[in-house]
């Protein structure tokens, strides 16, 4: 994934799945996120510079334990997890701190719910029993700065932080 100065997303695409060891795997990653990610415009040689590069790599996928969706919140920790909703030909996958779950705090109901709207359906279709939910965990490594020191990303300690804000808050 790479970021612009302000922190916008330039690009996004990887492999959930290990069809490529981890050296080729990050390589197509980078490749395809700077120039084939379709929400985006390629990025431009002289943008290399200017954008910092996160790097998150996936434990395997696990599948909860189907027949009980109301018991998935208790199994998914913000900060931690990811998750992946499937439904027949819709997936959406959403990674633990890149998209807001960390950042805005969510609880892991509401990762559920923008998990399936990522895959566009309806925000409780994990409910449904022919949903499959699944969830990994990350290592995730990102530049400081632009060309900078790379650094390993504690999401748990970020997640410390909203929750000492909510407490703030109440």
């Amino acid at each position: 994934m790479g970021k612009d100065r302000r922190g916008e997303l330039r690009g996004c695409i990887g492999f959930p799945q290990a069809v490529y060891n981890t050296v080729n795997g990050v390589i197509r990653s980078a490749i395809a996120a700077a120039v084939e990610d379709p929400r985006f415009e390629p990025m431009r040689i002289e943008e290399l510079s200017k954008v910092t590069f996160e790097v998150s790599i996936l434990s395997p996928l696990e599948l909860l334990e189907p027949g009980n969706p109301r018991s998935y919140p208790e199994k998914i920790v913000v900060g931690r997890h990811g998750i992946v909703i499937q439904k027949g030909y819709y997936s959406g996958l959403l990674l633990p701190p890149q998209v807001p779950p960390v950042e805005y705090c969510w609880d892991s109901m509401t990762f559920l719910n923008e998990g399936c709207m990522k895959a566009f359906l309806p925000p409780d279709c994990w409910l449904d029993e022919d949903t499959s939910v699944l969830i990994y965990e990350a290592q995730i490594f990102k530049e400081v700065e632009p060309n900078g020191e790379v650094v390993e990303r504690d999401l748990m300690e970020e997640l410390k932080g909203c929750k000492n804000a909510n407490k703030n808050e109440s």
